[in-house]
């Protein structure tokens, strides 16, 4: 819309999504609006009733479904393999979810495995041989498994039910490439209520995705060198920019931002990154940093920021790209140890 108008942006600043509740201001600009874009009610369900009653003059575009958008499914459960996948999430992006009954299994020795390639009842001669510490070891595994289950259905309970959007991860614009798609749909429904600045608008997407373009080769030099370095994230956000660059988490604090994860849970967190002797694990700044601090003491792990909402950068042309080089400077630096 530059060098036509400003568009009103509805939630702003440190504002959640998932929590948003609309201010007679903000229902007063949906009732002007002649297009209003939104991801959709995954992302923001307390959206989806105003955007149903609104006057049928305003068009509502949900660019979460968008055709020629790469979706990627959501992971289950919050500790993932990954660690010997220079790909990152690519396979659980393609719907290949693991096991998590085998994660919990496989205990002390998923390193192990790693490196030596053994098969799976390679844990059944270990425990073996370990005993009961394993045992101890495997009930503290399946209560993890057990509180992430309570936890998922906790989230469910607050953002609606994931299968009735086909299980979807919303965070679609971290990859670049669907952010050009959202381009070409926004310029084309812009041109269609407002056709008299027809060309302008095409003028304006052109040089936007140039602009993604070029962002999106400069990500992919900055993250190649620490594609493969393992790593853990505050909740599973980031999956899109994770399969584009090829990076390699292997596991997130919480699966919901909201929720709190029990004390299993974090000792089995804490358990896999020495495990996996991960190099980082990221917070976000809405979000309880001191969870992550309980989690690193006696890890070696370092940590950074991640922020996919980008809450302290200012609205306007420039926020996407700021967003997405904040997000690759983050993972560059505390990556590779710098």
């Amino acid at each position: 819309m530059k060098g036509i108008g400003e568009p009103y942006l509805l939630i702003k600043g440190v504002a959640s999504p998932h929590t948003f509740s609309l201010k007679p201001s903000d229902a007063r600009e949906l009732e002007r609006a002649r297009v209003i874009f939104w991801v959709g009610d995954v992302l923001a369900p307390g959206l989806e009733r105003p955007l149903e009653i609104l006057p049928k003059r305003a068009n509502v575009v949900a660019l979460g479904e968008l055709k020629g958008l790469e979706l990627l499914k959501l992971r289950e459960g919050g500790l993932w393999e990954g660690h010997d996948d220079d790909h990152g999430g690519e396979k659980k992006a393609e719907g290949d979810h693991h096991d998590e009954g085998k994660e919990a299994k496989d205990g002390d020795d998923d390193h192990d495995k790693e490196k030596r390639g053994k098969a799976e009842d390679d844990h059944h001669d270990e425990k073996e041989k370990t005993g009961a510490k394993d045992d101890d070891h495997e009930k503290m595994e399946a209560k993890a498994k057990d509180d992430d289950h309570h936890e998922k259905a906790e989230a469910k309970g607050d953002h609606g039910d994931e299968e009735d959007h086909g299980g979807f991860d919303a965070h679609i614009w971290l990859d670049p490439m669907n952010a050009r798609r959202w381009v070409e749909s926004i310029a084309h429904e812009l041109e269609e209520v407002d056709p008299a600045n027809k060309k302008k608008y095409e003028s304006n997407a052109q040089n936007l995705k140039a602009r993604i373009d070029a962002l999106h080769k400069e990500l992919a030099q900055a993250l190649a060198p620490v594609k493969g370095a393992p790593y853990i994230v505050f909740h599973d956000a980031y999956q899109y920019m994770e399969k584009r660059y090829g990076l390699t988490p292997i596991g997130s604090v919480t699966l919901s931002p909201e929720k709190k994860p029990g004390s299993a849970r974090l000792v089995a967190i804490r358990k896999k990154i020495r495990d996996t002797k991960s190099i980082c694990v990221f917070t976000e700044p809405q979000f309880q940093p001191r969870l992550v601090k309980v989690i690193m003491e006696g890890t070696g792990a370092g940590t950074g920021v991640l922020d996919p909402l980008g809450t302290g950068i200012p609205a306007g042309e420039d926020a996407y790209f700021t967003l997405m080089r904040n997000m690759a400077k983050s993972l560059g630096t505390c990556l590779s140890g710098k």
